[in-house]
């Protein structure tokens, strides 16, 4: 199983170009020689939560080839994308937080939304609906996805927008081995970092990735880079692997071919060997 993920597109209507990266990204993953099982959008859909910044938004992902499952950023209107985006069974009522289970690894996308606010929360209510899916389960392979990663970054900025309640999430996934991966958005950054008995990864954004300048982290000085997604697969024979992924357009290449090698030459000169 393939599982492409996205995250913080900010669609607005001011900045035609982040509708032009978002269009990119579907090009992306529709060009993929093996097409994802599922696509994963991390929230921040949209800058201000806007009826017209919504209507793009579904227009950008219509190509798409493969079911979208999407969760709340602190820049969405949750009762917008609920209307949108109406969560499959089973899920939390009034929260765009849901288990998907049609496919060998199973998806739980949590709601971190907390309405006026930048950063996160899981309160009572969706831990104990988390707690509840992950007990009817306990042998199937699992990742969630989530709007805020629940972990420190030593940036002070972000970390005034962190997650509420992670202390709790991280006690609840000691009791769930079957949890593989925890991956997130809000950063804009590529992340990776130990959480619980697990991992959690934050996905770069469809626009840009942003490198921080970590001597200063009471200022948030960041190079930008190319933009990004991450792909997760899974095999029984291997686990769940992630790698990342530059959205940029490029030809595939035979590199090996089942029985022999072949040159990989750029036109800047080679830079591979393996």
């Amino acid at each position: 199983m393939q599982v492409v993920q996205f995250s913080d597109p900010h669609i607005d209507l001011r900045f035609p170009h982040r509708a032009a990266a978002l269009a990119r990204a579907v090009t992306h993953v529709n060009t993929m020689p093996a097409g994802p099982d599922a696509v994963l959008i991390t929230g921040d859909c949209v800058e201000h939560g806007h009826p017209d910044e919504y209507a793009l938004f579904q227009d950008l992902l219509r190509p798409l080839r493969a079911p979208v499952f999407i969760v709340p950023g602190n820049h969405d209107d949750r009762a917008a994308l609920l209307t949108l985006y109406p969560p499959p069974a089973p899920n939390l009522p009034g929260f765009l937080q849901y288990a998907v289970d049609d496919f060998p690894l199973r998806l739980i996308g949590l709601d971190t939304h907390r309405p006026g606010h930048g950063g996160g929360e899981l309160d009572g209510a969706r831990l104990d609906w988390l707690e509840a899916r992950l007990r009817e389960a306990p042998e199937r392979p699992t990742l969630l996805f989530m709007h805020h990663p629940p972990v420190r970054t030593g940036l002070h900025v972000m970390d005034g927008m962190d997650l509420r309640g992670r202390e709790a999430l991280c006690d609840l996934l000691l009791d769930h081995p079957q949890v593989l991966r925890v991956v997130a958005g809000h950063l804009h950054m590529s992340l990776t970092a130990g959480f619980a008995h697990t991992t959690v990864m934050t996905c770069p954004g469809t626009d840009a990735t942003l490198h921080p300048d970590l001597s200063r982290p009471a200022q948030l000085r960041v190079q930008r880079q190319p933009p990004m997604c991450l792909l997760h697969a899974w095999t029984p024979e291997t686990g769940l692997n992630s790698f990342t992924q530059v959205i940029a357009p490029a030809p595939w290449h035979p590199l090996f071919d089942g029985d022999r090698w072949h040159d990989f030459d750029p036109p800047h000169g080679p830079y591979l060997s393996l």
